[in-house]
C-alpha cells in the first residue's frame, strides 16, 4: 500500500527518514530505474540494460539481480543490519520514500506516508527545528529533480536505438557453483554489431544528440555481468 502526500513542513515536521539499505526497508528489487545521464555514474558497478513494462515501454534499467525481489548489492553487515555494497547508489534508490508530484507548473516533493522508511523516532529529520528545510532533504529535492530531468530524456534515447536497430533481446544461461542452472531473459542490450557497422554520418548525429555517450557506457556496464554472477554465487553459499 502507498499514501502519497505533498510534503510540507507543517503536517510532517517530526517525520525522520530511516536511510539504512534494507530488504525490510524496500531494497529488495531486481533492478532500479535509470537514464542516459546516469549511465557514466553506473556503468563501472551494474550492467546497464533494457526492459518493457507492463505496457511496451521500452527503458533503461540498472541491474541488481536475477529474479524478482533479490538484491544481490545487499551485504549482510553483522548486527548492524544490511548495506549496500558499490560505491554508488542508484538514484531511483536513493530517492524512497519520495516522489516527484506537480503543484501546478511547479514540481514539488511528495511522501509516501505508507514506507517502513517513514519514522519519527530516529533517522535523518525533514527540517530543521526552528524552520527550513534540512541537508538531507535538500539533497533529496535535488535527486528528484535530477530523476525527473533525466526521465523525460528517455524516450529520445529509446526512439534513436530503435531507428537504428541498435536493440536487441537477449537471454542468459548461467551455471552456478552448486550446479544449478539460472535464466535470465526479458531484457534487451545494444547490439554492438550494428553499432560498430553504423557510419560516420548516423554516428555524428548520435554524437550531437547526446546519445553516443550513453551507448557507449551500457555497452562497457556488460562487463559487470560476471560480478552479478560472482555475488550469485556467494549469496547461494550462504544460503540466501
Amino acid at each position: 500500500m502507498t499514501r502519497h502526500a505533498q510534503l510540507n513542513n507543517n503536517d510532517h515536521r517530526d517525520l525522520r527518514i530511516d536511510t539504512r539499505r534494507s530488504a525490510a526497508l524496500g531494497d529488495d528489487v531486481a533492478f532500479a530505474a535509470t537514464f542516459p545521464a546516469e549511465f557514466r555514474d553506473l556503468q563501472a558497478h551494474y550492467p546497464i540494460v533494457f526492459r518493457k513494462d507492463g505496457n511496451g515501454v521500452l527503458s533503461p534499467v540498472a541491474l541488481l539481480g536475477f529474479q524478482q525481489g533479490q538484491n544481490l548489492f545487499l551485504e549482510d553487515d553483522g548486527p548492524d543490519g544490511e548495506r549496500w555494497d558499490a560505491p554508488y547508489l542508484p538514484l531511483a534508490i536513493e530517492r524512497h520514500p519520495f516522489l516527484v508530484g506537480r503543484g501546478g507548473d511547479e514540481i514539488t516533493v511528495h511522501i509516501d506516508l505508507d514506507s517502513p522508511r517513514v519514522r519519527t523516532d530516529a533517522g535523518e529529520p525533514l527540517f530543521r527545528e526552528h524552520g527550513g528545510n534540512s541537508e538531507y532533504l535538500d539533497r533529496i529535492a535535488s535527486v528528484l529533480l535530477t530523476l525527473h530531468n533525466g526521465f523525460e530524456r528517455v524516450p529520445a534515447f529509446i526512439d534513436a536505438l530503435m531507428a537504428h536497430g541498435l536493440l536487441e533481446s537477449f537471454a542468459l544461461d548461467v551455471e552456478l557453483d552448486d550446479g544449478s542452472m539460472n535464466r535470465l531473459a526479458g531484457y534487451y542490450t545494444i547490439n554492438e554489431d550494428r553499432l560498430r557497422a553504423l557510419d560516420a554520418k548516423v554516428l555524428g548525429e548520435l554524437h550531437a544528440a547526446g546519445h553516443l555517450e550513453p551507448v557507449f557506457m551500457a555497452v562497457a556496464s556488460v562487463s559487470n555481468f560476471r560480478d552479478l554472477i560472482d555475488r550469485m554465487n556467494r549469496s547461494r553459499a550462504r544460503g540466501r
